[in-house]
């Protein structure tokens, strides 16, 4: 067996567009050829931690979440709300550097992304405000490049279009999958 190179251990690094297809190229044809195949289910798993609060494992580390503040936690853990925030950063700045590489742009800077809740739903104090967020909003604070310059507006704005568009988590909160929850007890 020959040397493993980075790129096949953890996927392109840099802006290198060949490499990105390269690697996608046999999955885009699997999918296409067996669609069953593309359907994947990923999961998270959780254990009941101590007071108000629960212990998320992650690939690389244990999460703690509990109450946020405004719900009377101390601001020790997680916030739940937060973590979902955090996932649309994660995820949105991930496609938007997979984007970039597929058509070619050098992109440098920041995402930010804010909500609005209201505690009064999730704590029962008002029936008619909502539980869950009111507003997301998912900013981009970027300097893309093309070329040897700063990039046309047109592709900046095919760049975002794209990322929006591929975004899981962005298109998860803007689609309101389809949801169930079950409940097993030791029998």
């Amino acid at each position: 067996m020959g040397a493993v190179t980075d790129t096949e251990t953890t996927g392109p690094t840099g802006n290198d567009s060949t490499a990105l297809r390269e690697i996608q190229a046999p999955l885009k044809q699997q999918y296409r050829d067996d669609p069953d195949s593309a359907v994947v289910t990923l999961s998270a798993d959780g254990e009941l931690g101590s007071g108000v609060s629960c212990k998320v494992t992650t690939g690389q580390a244990l999460a703690e979440a509990g109450l946020h503040p405004a719900t009377g936690g101390d601001g020790a853990q997680l916030c739940s709300g937060d973590m979902l925030l955090e996932a649309l950063v994660a995820c949105a700045g991930v496609t938007l550097r997979a984007v970039a590489t597929s058509l070619e742009m050098e992109v440098d800077g920041s995402l930010r992304a804010e909500g609005d809740l209201d505690f009064r739903g999730t704590l029962g104090v008002a029936k008619d405000a909502p539980v869950g967020f009111r507003e997301i909003r998912l900013t981009f604070d970027i300097d893309a490049r093309s070329g040897s310059g700063k990039a046309p507006e047109d592709k900046v704005a095919t760049l975002i279009k794209l990322t929006e568009r591929y975004c899981v988590v962005l298109q998860t909160i803007k689609g309101s999958a389809t949801t169930s929850v079950a409940v097993t007890t030791p029998s």
